[in-house]
């Protein structure tokens, strides 16, 4: 974090460089982990990325919001002021919070930050490295922005398993619409659906004008600019609302390196099927003679064709020695229909077990495929259908109902009746129902989960808390004899995976991470719906070096609300729960050189 009165222009008798030699010395007598500590304030931003002036969700004004780039076991503090007219939280999607559920940011271990109060996560990124993002996690507010990427990176004695890249670049990419998040949940709480998105975006921008009667003109689009023969790192993120989308770069091979956490085996593409929610790092070198710039491409996959070219994002890729910009027709991709191209291309997909991630030792070392299961969990999803007069959608016949009082706090203060611990090994031959029904997860573990997509639609499974190994996907119903189709060796570990509809996904869990976590539907309209559980994983044996206290500034709400007190200063920073003793002597050391340089 930056402090800006260093550029102060008057003499200091004890100088800067002093200052620093000092923070090096103590941070070789003290060697716990760096803490980052930064200050988001989120509030409503007029953009127009279709040419349609809009009310989006800005962090620190920016749509979409900063990146958070951090190291591997780095403590994180984040102070978020939520300026929204209504309560906000966000998660962390992929970062796996171990031992502390209690800075998921979703409904069920949190409370929301109300309008005009301020909250501080406090998490460790704890062996963890790779490309994930974070996003407003209740009220549909993701659909209107929010979100922003995070990049971990290895520590420096841990080797990458491929040369540095020339330059690191974010890019997002979804389905957006013009309507804003509340317009778009009312369409749902009103029984409709979405229909079309209105477009894609790049990094929050419209696209490129490489048709003129398809974009108007005026939409400002995004540029990547690049120098010739130099190597970058794309992190690809699919932010969007419920679209698969194609990636690709006119003339350039992707070379996959990690998705989600893990190194890859690393293999060429020339597109990549982005499922909703999904993260992808590629190396692309800049190759090409430059006669003009070229097309960067998100196309929706498995639309009707009459909207194909309405839910095209085009961005460009531009080198510093362009000839020109970029013309003519858009390069094709796979056929828009075409499952089959997009299964074979998941399944291509496979885990670097000889490469190290956050730990020196091999990813193989963990063999998954020789563990003994004991839990099945096979999770139906149907199309949304009507319950109690309302559209909603179901896992096993459940809809997933949100108590007042969060799942977390209502077992920590042992309050009745908030959730059930009974929620289906299978469909139930029983008519769909609203419930808080979660699943009892057993400590240390091993969970087979089976998602069964028996919609007309891809879906996106996401699961907080865990990296799960993707060990089988195939159309049709899955039965007991399609383990033999398991890859039990190096499917990839990952966060979040696809189901396609009429198809299977099966993954593998170790239940090792002690906590309440949600597993949800990444779609955000059958999310918002109803599609998601929640996984209790509680350690029998009582002790604190499990799971992390609850934290000293924790929200109170629903049945649990008379324990909250009222925040006597809502832009202060909330206390972070602990402070490591080497971040003591830095602030120390820092109101010394400041007394010091006082003139």
């Amino acid at each position: 974090m930056g402090f800006s009165w260093f550029s102060s222009s008057y003499q200091r008798p004890f100088g800067f460089h002093s200052f620093v030699f000092l923070l090096l010395v103590a941070d070789l007598a003290f060697s716990e982990d760096p803490y980052v500590f930064l200050d988001w304030d989120v509030s409503y931003i007029t953009a127009s990325p279709l040419g349609v002036k809009q009310q989006v969700i800005g962090v620190n004004g920016q749509f979409p919001g900063p990146i958070l780039n951090i190291t591997t076991n780095w403590n994180v503090v984040v102070n978020v002021h939520n300026n929204l007219d209504e309560p906000f939280l966000v998660t962390w999607d992929g970062l796996q919070q171990r031992k502390n559920s209690w800075e998921d940011g979703v409904l069920g271990t949190n409370c929301p930050i109300p309008s005009g109060w301020n909250w501080t996560y406090e998490f460790q990124v704890k062996d963890q490295i790779g490309s994930f993002f974070y996003f407003p996690s209740i009220h549909f507010q993701r659909a209107s922005g929010g979100y922003g990427g995070i990049t971990i990176n290895n520590r420096d004695v841990i080797p990458v398993p491929f040369g540095t890249p020339d330059g690191d670049i974010t890019i997002f990419i979804g389905d957006w619409y013009t309507k804003d998040y509340k317009e778009l949940r009312k369409i749902l709480d009103e029984g409709n659906e979405l229909g079309v998105p209105d477009g894609v975006l790049f990094n929050g921008l419209g696209p490129f004008r490489y048709n003129e009667s398809v974009v108007p003109d005026g939409i400002v689009y995004a540029t990547i600019n690049v120098e010739p023969g130099k190597t970058y790192r794309l992190r690809v993120h699919n932010v969007g609302i419920s679209t698969s989308l194609n990636f690709r770069i006119q003339n350039h091979n992707m070379l996959l390196v990690e998705t989600e956490g893990s190194y890859t085996v690393q293999q060429n593409y020339t597109s990549m099927d982005i499922h909703v929610g999904q993260s992808y790092s590629f190396l692309v070198t800049m190759d090409q003679n430059a006669s003009s710039d070229y097309y960067i491409m998100a196309s929706a996959r498995f639309v009707n064709e009459t909207f194909r070219d309405q839910v095209t994002g085009v961005a460009i890729l531009h080198y510093s020695n362009s000839q020109g910009p970029a013309s003519g027709p858009l390069p094709d991709g796979p056929n828009k229909d075409d499952t089959y191209f997009s299964m074979n291309q998941a399944r291509s997909i496979r885990w670097n077990v000889s490469a190290g991630a956050a730990r020196p030792n091999p990813q193989g070392s963990f063999r998954y495929g020789q563990i003994t299961v004991t839990d099945v969990y096979v999770l139906l999803n149907v199309p949304a259908e009507p319950i109690n007069g309302q559209l909603r959608t179901t896992l096993n016949g459940i809809s997933y109902l949100d108590p007042a009082t969060p799942l977390k706090l209502a077992q920590q203060f042992s309050v009745p009746g908030v959730y059930k611990l009974d929620f289906p090994y299978r469909n139930m031959n029983r008519p769909a129902k609203l419930d808080t029904s979660i699943i009892n997860g057993t400590y240390k573990g091993f969970m087979e989960i089976i998602f069964q997509n028996n919609a007309s639609t891809v879906q996106s499974y996401h699961l907080d808390g865990y990296a799960f190994f993707v060990v089988g996907m195939d159309f049709g119903i899955w039965t007991e004899n399609s383990r033999g189709t398991y890859n039990k060796w190096d499917g990839v570990a990952r966060c979040t995976t696809q189901v396609f509809p009429g198809a299977w996904t099966a993954i593998l869990v170790s239940l090792d991470n002690v906590g309440l976590w949600n597993l949800r539907a990444e779609n955000l309209d059958s999310w918002y719906l109803g599609q998601e559980v929640y996984v209790s994983v509680v350690n029998p044996e009582i002790t604190n070096k499990t799971e992390l206290p609850l934290p000293d500034n924790a929200i109170f709400c629903g049945s649990l609300s008379t324990l909250q007190k009222q925040q006597s200063n809502k832009f202060k920073y909330s206390e972070a729960s602990v402070l490591s003793s080497s971040s003591v002597i830095v602030f120390g050391l820092l109101a010394m050189w400041l007394s010091f340089a006082s003139p």
